[in-house]
Parts: C-alpha cells; structure tokens; sequence
C-alpha cells in the first residue's frame, strides 16, 4: 500500500487488520482520524472478488460527507485490483446511483436510509456481501438509525463478517454487538491517543460581546491562507457568523445539515481544493473530515461535553502534520473547561486576547 501513501500503520489499522483478514468479526473503540478507513479497506482490497460482479462489501456511515470521503478512500485503496465502489446517500439523484449498481459495485458504502430505498427497490442486494461494516456506530445510534442498521444486516448472508467501530462503547452500543457480532475481537485504542500530541491546544477566556472581534483577531494572527474551521453549535449560528465575517472582509462559507445537498457538495469541494480557507460548520463536519491541510480549528462555540471537543479538534493535525486548536470560553463554560483540563491537563494552556490587553494598557 505504499502507493497509496501507506508506510507505517497506525495502532487500529495493526490491531485491527489481521483479525479481519483472519475472517474474524472486529469491534474497533477509536475515534475519527485514527485511520479506521484503511483498517478495513485494506482486507478489502486483499479478500474481495473482482471478478465477481456483485456487492461483496457494505459500509454503513451516518452522513452524507462521510460517505463520500470513506468512498473516495476505498477507491484509493482498491485501484489496483479493480474492484469498483458504489456511493449511496440521500439528497442526490437515485438514477445515478442505480446506474452505479447495475455496473456491478463490489463495495457499497451508503446511509442507511438510501441504503434501504435500494434494497426497497432491488437495485441493491446483499445476497453476495462477505464483510459488512458500520463506522461511527454511536453518532448512527444517537440519530435514530438502530433499526436501520439491522435491518440492513439482516438482509446479508449468513455467515458473514462484520466490524463496528466507535468513539464509545455505551451499553446500548454493546447489545448491538451481542446481536449482530460472533466472537469478535476487540480493538481498543486508549483515550489517552485520541488526541494527536502534534495539536497545540489553547483557551481564550472571552466576553460573549467581544467574541466576534477575538475570532478577527486570531484570524488575522494565522493568516488568511491557513485553513481553519469554525465550530459553531446551531445552524443559526452559523448563518450569521457567515454573514458578519463577510461583512468584515472574509471569504468564509457555511455547513449544516439546513443547506441542500448541492450546496453543501460545493463548499467541500472548495474546501478540499484549497479554494476556500474559512468554513463555519455545525458539528455535521466535526466527525469523518478527513483533509490533511487544515491547520487550526476554532471553537466559537464551546462544545458540549469533552467527547465532542475531541472530535472537533481532531479535524487539525491529520496525516502527522502540526495544527492549532483554539477554544473561546465565555461566562457560562467553566465547568466544561474543568471537565477539559481534567481530561488534558497542561497541553490545554491558557493565554490572553490582545483585546484585553490593549484594554488593561489604557487603564
């Protein structure tokens, strides 16, 4: 796989690869950026048919977005053995998508509600699939998509293979595994690697009325040409903090779940391609974004408990590069900021917005 820009594997591709080429079931605890894609598109690449014209493979993803990058990742991954991947997702034309199929996919990766339109539909069927997959199994749950899920497994064949991954092992989350898994191996990344050591991490205590002027501040620190991501809670939120920065002079662009799925396509494109360098996001974007370029992350919002701040900062960083993750914590956040600096201990520091202390000069 080093064409592919694979030398050294990360700990849930080598904890988690043998098992699945082994024909084991697999559940993997580790978090988005940990490499999961390739810990089980490389057995992929090694044990599925391309002579086969048929869906070998089903992976099951919460979003639209995650689709697309587990997608673009397979492709990479199975290139030289000619096996061909299907993207299934809503918000998009199903024509092409059941043109897609009738070429004969041997991965499938998809929502599961467009998952099931097909199986609705026999455009798809699953009577061939030797590994089925479901990544980030806790945010599906927390969305509703339990029943989806296995329903979507029921129809594959028995015997099969399948791997869960996710952030948290939760009790629900283990009654899924109970149902669906054979003995399967366990996979559990520590905590303490969720976080990349090579992300500096920083808190500004910051008045709710200056906020605005300390997000222009550190904009103007980095640079217009660094790529950051701006978390903000609501989609509301994010309208408008587009809507000011523009105001201000800045080429930033929104993402939630509120903007059609063409919208949304375009900003990532852009984005991807180095286009655009401002994105104000929901969390919608804080699990599966997978672009090695982004060099900060900034929490305008704070976000709601620690499991979610590690997803977002975790967007920074990736592929061994360096990155900046920045948090404004306002008058009603201490007690996450206690929560987080357990969790953190001193790579959390804490410095002071010029702002501030051009305010305490003039004193």
């Amino acid at each position: 796989m080093h064409s592919c820009g694979y030398e050294v594997p990360t700990p849930v591709q080598a904890e988690c690869i043998p098992p699945l080429l082994e024909g084991r079931d697999v559940v993997g605890k580790a978090h988005s950026g940990t490499g999961k894609t390739a810990a089980f598109g490389i057995p992929m690449a090694h044990t599925l048919d391309p002579a086969l014209d048929k869906a070998q493979a089903i992976v099951l993803v919460p979003t639209r977005e995650l689709a697309i990058q587990v997608s673009g990742e397979l492709r990479r991954l199975c290139q030289f053995r000619g096996l061909r991947v299907a993207t299934l997702y809503g918000g998009q034309p199903i024509q092409a998508q059941i043109e897609a199929l009738r070429r004969g996919a041997h991965i499938v990766v998809g929502t599961p509600g467009r998952v099931l339109d097909h199986l609705a539909r026999r455009t798809l069927l699953l009577d061939a699939v030797r590994l089925a997959v479901v990544d980030e199994v806790d945010q599906m749950l927390d969305v509703g998509f339990a029943d989806d899920i296995e329903r979507i497994l029921r129809q594959t064949p028995s015997p099969h293979q399948t791997a869960l991954f996710s952030a948290t092992i939760p009790l629900f989350i283990q009654r899924l595994i109970h149902r669906q898994l054979d003995d399967p191996s366990w996979v559990l990344i520590p905590e303490d690697e969720d976080i990349e050591l090579n992300i500096e991490q920083v808190y500004y205590e910051v008045a709710e009325r200056d906020r605005l002027d300390g997000l222009e501040e550190l904009l103007e620190k980095n640079g217009q040409g660094t790529q950051t991501i701006i978390f903000r809670r609501t989609q509301i939120g994010v309208d408008r903090l587009v809507s000011q920065l523009r105001r201000r002079g800045y080429g930033a662009h929104g993402i939630h779940g509120g903007i059609t799925q063409a919208q949304r396509n375009a900003v990532m494109h852009d984005f991807r391609s180095g286009k655009l360098n401002l994105l104000v996001a929901t969390n919608v974007a804080s699990r599966g974004l997978d672009i090695p370029s982004i060099s900060h992350v900034i929490n305008f919002d704070m976000p709601a408990n620690v499991e979610e701040y590690v997803h977002r900062i975790g967007r920074t960083g990736r592929m061994g590069r360096d990155g900046t993750a920045v948090t404004f914590v306002s008058e009603w956040d201490f007690d996450l900021l206690d929560d987080l600096r357990e969790r953190i201990g001193h790579e959390l520091k804490r410095e002071t917005l010029a702002i501030y202390c051009r305010s305490v000069g003039r004193l």
